[in-house]
């Protein structure tokens, strides 16, 4: 007795979606994004992009119909830490060694995070753009109510000329992505106040304990000026360990809130 192939199962056992008497399982939707746009969202060239897929750094387009290569969030995000970590002065072989340490399937969150934190000791360049510039490297219209709400989150903020944006590109895709959850401003408000006031009261923090400790008796000992400038210079590159630490600190305690809170519920 010959009987006939099954729909494929997922992960749940159940029949793939989209399969049925006739149908093929459904495809996995195709990245948007062209290289073109790849590159007025990203804020470079489409030079560049090409170059960075020649060298391995940014993954292969998936080709769409007529074999037009299309590219998604992880694309974006990928771009965005390689442009950093040039802008940081690090060579091309230095960038490949960084991103060989990343799993290919690292998330763009996860993309985002390592890009904040390798921008963290760096003073955030703004940009002065156009709205018809900011919407394209947004990839969306912006209403008014929008750039609101970018401004709330700290992304942009207007300036005195109407026609003039100033503009976070670092982060900019992500208070984009943003715009698509129902947050009330009351509640993006008060979030980046809850934010800037514990950020806050954890540097001046930090900064007695380490003024208190080290730097003070260091300073009471009998050392040379040049000793003292050394010492100096030694403890700015503490920053980049308690901001990695201090980011690491936040992920922990949020998941164990979520945690937490799922637990709770009935």
């Amino acid at each position: 007795m010959t009987t006939s192939a099954s729909a494929p199962a997922d992960p749940a056992g159940g029949p793939a979606a989209g399969a049925g008497p006739g149908r093929e399982p459904a495809a996995a939707p195709l990245p948007a994004l062209t290289v073109d746009e790849l590159a007025a969202r990203a804020g470079t060239t489409v030079r560049t992009v090409r170059f960075y897929g020649s060298r391995g750094l940014l993954p292969p387009p998936v080709l769409g119909p007529r074999r037009v290569g299309r590219y998604g969030p992880a694309h974006l995000a990928r771009l965005a830490l390689i442009e950093e970590l040039r802008h940081q002065g690090l060579t091309l072989a230095a960038i490949e060694r960084y991103l060989e340490q990343l799993p290919e399937d690292t998330a763009p969150e996860d993309l985002a995070i390592h890009r904040a934190l390798v921008a963290s000791w760096t003073p955030a360049a703004a940009e002065d753009t156009t709205r018809d510039r900011l919407e394209r490297r947004a990839g969306r219209p912006l209403s008014d109510g929008d750039l609101d709400r970018l401004a709330a989150m700290g992304v942009l903020e207007r300036t005195d000329d109407p026609g003039t944006l100033r503009v976070l590109p670092g982060v900019l895709h992500l208070g984009v992505r943003l715009l698509e959850v129902p947050f009330p401003m009351e509640t993006i408000l008060a979030t980046r106040d809850v934010v800037q006031r514990h950020t806050r009261a954890v540097a001046h923090e930090l900064q007695q304990l380490f003024r208190d400790t080290v730097w003070r008796p260091y300073r009471e000992e009998d050392h040379s000026p040049e000793e003292v400038e050394r010492m100096r210079a030694l403890t700015e590159h503490i920053q980049p360990v308690l901001v990695q630490a201090l980011v690491t600190a936040f992920q922990r305690s949020l998941r164990e809130e979520v945690e937490a809170s799922g637990r709770e519920r009935p």
